[in-house]
C-alpha cells in the first residue's frame, strides 16, 4: 500500500529498528534515549512482560506435563530438533510449515516468533570477545580483517554489562576479558574440587563459574534469580535479561516508542536518486495487508538469517543481487559454533552434600589452545561448559531391587555427576552461504532462502581435541566411569549463526564498516549476527550488544551532523 500525504507523515519516523530482540531491544532504547522517534517493527506475535503463560505454571498444570506431542513435533520439524523446544514454551517459537526453508546440508533454523525474539530463549552467557577473537582473521588469514579491536569496543561492554546485570568471577585473562560483574554464583562441592584438582594438573586450563545475564543483585524493575530453572518459559521476576524485562520498558519510558507486532518486513525501500533506504514494506501477518513506513534512519535487526532475506529480496536497478551487495559478500561466510563433543563422569564421595536450587549456569573454562602460535592440528580455539548433578530416581531403572528396598532407595539422591561440553569456534568460509530462493515460498507468498552450510575439516579435528581434552581434566580430578563422546551438532544448533552481512575494512571485500554501517547505503546499520567477520568460541550476545549501542551512538552523532 502506496502512501501520500498527511498518511505517509503518520507513517514516518526517525528510525526504524527491525526485530525485537537482543540486538533490536538495544536499538530501540538507545535510538529512544537518544531522542529520536522509532517504530520497531517485530514480525511474531506480542508478548509482555511479566505476562508470560506458563512462567509459573506447575507440571501437572500444563498440557502433557510440559512434553512435546507428536503433534508438536509435525508443527515444528525443525524446532523440536533443538532441545530448548518444549511444551511448555512452543509458543514462543515460529511454525515451521509456515515458514519453510530449503536446506542443502542439514541446518537448524531456530527462531523465535513473539515480541523479545530470541532474548526470551537464549542461554544467556556473556563473554567479552578479545583481541585474540579481533585480530585472528588477519593472523592466519582466514576471512577479511576486523576494522575493530578491543579497545574500541570495551567502554560499550562496561556499559551493557552494568545495565543488563552479569553475575561472574573475574580471572584477570587477556583473552576473556574481565567486566563489570554482580558476584558470582556458586559451584557445587563437586565442582570446587574439580577445580581444585584439575587446575593442580593443568594450571593453563582455568575453571570459572559461568558468565551469565542473571541477577545476582536486584537492578531497578528486575528482581534477582529464584534458581528455578525454568528460564525457558520467560522469568516474570525480570531476573534474566531480555528485551521485554529491561531495554523495551526503558524505550518505551521516553515517550519515543512504537512497538508494531505481526509486522513481516518483505523489503527494504530503496530511493535511487538520494542513494538512501527510506523506508521498508510490511506485511501484516493478521490482515495480510503491505504497509509501508518509513525513516532516515534504519537499523536491521531481524537475525542474521533473517536480516539476509531482507537484504537479499531488496533488489532494485542499483543492487540487482541484494541491497549493499556490491561485493557479493551477502549471504556468504555463515558460521556457527560446533558442538556436542566433551565428556562425562562419575565421582564417589560427597553423599551428604547437595546443592541449592536449580542453577541457571555451569561451569566455564575458557580457550587454552593456540592462544600464541598455532600448536594444533587446527587453528583457533574452543571453550568448554560443563555442570555436575546428583542423579535421582531415573538411576534406579536399571535395579535389581523390588518392594520396599527399591522404595527406600529412590528417596535417596544418587551418585555425583558432572560432563562437560565444547563450543568451538567455525572458521569463515566463503562456500557457507544463504541464497534467495524464488520457488519455494512461505505462508504469505513470499520468497525464502536456501542455506548451504557444512562444519569442515578444522571443525572436525576441533572436536576431537574437545572430547580429549574434556576427558583428561576429568580423569586429573580423580573422577570414574569417563566417557568421552563426540556427537557433532549441526549448523544452526548453537543457535549462534552470523556473518553474513560482514564488517571490514574494504567496500571490495565486505558489507559494513568499523562502525556497522553499510558502505553503500550509509543511513542503514546492522547490529545482529549478520555483521560479524569471524565467530570466535565464545557466545556472541554480549559483543551484539555492545556493537548495537556503539553504532547507535555513531548514528544519531552522524544524523545531527546531517552526514546521512
Amino acid at each position: 500500500m502506496n502512501l501520500n500525504g498527511k498518511a505517509r507523515e503518520q507513517n514516518t519516523y526517525d528510525a526504524i529498528v527491525v526485530g525485537s530482540g537482543i540486538s533490536g531491544g538495544w536499538a530501540a532504547k538507545e535510538l529512544c534515549e537518544k531522542g529520536l522517534k522509532v517504530l520497531m517493527l517485530e514480525r511474531g506475535k506480542n508478548v509482555t512482560h511479566p505476562n508470560y503463560p506458563t512462567a509459573s505454571d506447575d507440571p501437572w498444570k500444563i498440557d502433557y506435563a510440559g512434553k512435546l506431542t507428536a503433534a508438536d513435533r509435525e508443527k515444528g520439524p525443525i524446532q523440536s530438533r533443538h532441545y530448548s523446544y518444549r511444551g511448555d514454551n512452543k509458543h514462543f517459537y515460529i511454525n515451521d510449515l509456515e515458514n519453510p526453508y530449503t536446506e542443502v546440508k542439514r541446518f537448524d533454523w531456530i527462531r523465535g516468533d513473539v515480541v523479545g525474539g530470541r532474548s526470551l530463549l537464549w542461554g544467556r552467557h556473556c563473554y567479552r570477545w578479545s583481541d585474540l577473537d579481533f585480530t585472528a582473521n588477519h593472523e592466519d588469514g582466514f576471512g577479511v580483517d576486523w576494522p575493530i579491536r578491543y579497545k574500541e569496543l570495551e567502554p560499550w561492554y562496561d556499559y551493557v554489562e552494568t545495565y543488563i546485570g552479569v553475575s561472574g568471577q573475574s580471572e584477570g585473562l587477556d583473552h576473556l576479558p574481565d567486566g563489570k560483574f554482580q558476584p558470582p554464583m556458586e559451584m557445587t562441592c563437586v565442582e570446587k574440587k574439580f577445580k581444585e584438582l584439575s587446575e593442580k594438573k593443568f594450571p593453563d586450563r582455568r575453571i570459572t563459574i559461568g558468565r551469565i545475564a542473571n541477577l545476582t543483585q536486584a537492578v531497578k524493575g528486575r528482581g534477582t534469580c529464584q534458581y528455578r530453572n525454568l528460564c525457558h518459559r520467560g522469568c516474570p521476576y525480570g531476573a534474566y535479561f531480555s528485551t521485554n524485562a529491561s531495554t523495551m520498558p526503558a524505550a518505551f519510558a521516553t515517550g519515543n516508542l512504537t512497538l508494531r507486532p505481526n509486522s513481516l518486513v518483505n523489503r527494504v525501500l530503496y530511493d535511487e536518486q538520494k542513494q538512501k533506504a527510506i523506508g521498508v514494506e510490511i506485511i501484516d501477518t493478521e490482515s495480510k495487508e503491505t504497509i509501508e513506513y518509513y525513516s532516515k534512519i534504519l537499523f536491521l535487526n531481524a537475525s542474521t538469517l533473517g536480516t539476509t532475506f531482507i537484504l537479499l529480496n531488496s533488489i532494485s536497478n542499483r543492487f540487482p543481487n541484494g541491497l549493499g551487495n556490491d561485493s557479493d559478500q551477502v549471504g556468504r561466510n555463515l558460521m556457527d559454533h560446533h558442538k556436542h563433543a566433551g565428556a562425562e563422569a562419575l565421582l564417589d564421595g560427597f553423599e551428604d552434600q547437595y546443592y541449592f536450587g536449580r542453577r541457571p549456569n555451569g561451569l566455564y573454562v575458557p580457550r587454552f589452545k593456540n592462544l600464541g602460535k598455532k600448536t594444533e592440528n587446527y587453528f583457533r580455539g574452543f571453550g568448554l561448559m560443563g555442570s555436575s548433578w546428583r542423579s535421582g530416581w531415573m538411576s534406579h531403572f536399571a535395579s535389581d531391587e523390588i518392594g520396599e528396598s527399591l522404595k527406600q532407595s529412590i528417596q535417596k539422591p544418587g551418585p555425583w555427576g558432572i560432563s562437560f561440553s565444547g563450543y568451538g569456534e567455525c572458521l569463515p568460509y566463503q562456500d557457507n552461504r544463504v541464497t534467495l530462493n524464488s520457488d519455494t515460498k512461505d505462508a504469505y507468498g513470499r520468497n525464502t532462502i536456501t542455506i548451504d552450510c557444512e562444519f569442515k575439516e578444522n571443525e572436525m579435528a576441533m572436536q576431537q581435541d574437545m572430547a580429549q581434552s574434556s576427558a583428561e581434566m576429568l580423569e586429573a580430578a580423580g573422577f570414574k566411569d569417563i566417557k568421552p563422546y563426540i556427537r557433532t551438532s549441526a549448523p544452526g544448533n548453537a543457535n549462534h549463526e552470523m556473518g553474513t552481512a560482514r564488517m571490514g575494512r574494504d567496500p571490495k571485500t565486505s558489507v559494513l564498516n568499523g562502525f556497522n554501517q553499510m558502505h553503500a547505503v550509509k543511513n542503514i546499520f546492522i547490529t545482529d549476527g549478520s555483521c560479524m567477520t569471524s565467530s570466535s568460541c565464545v557466545n556472541p550476545s554480549l559483543t551484539y550488544m555492545a556493537m548495537t549501542a556503539r553504532a547507535c551512538d555513531y548514528a544519531v552523532k552522524q544524523l545531527n551532523k546531517l552526514n546521512i
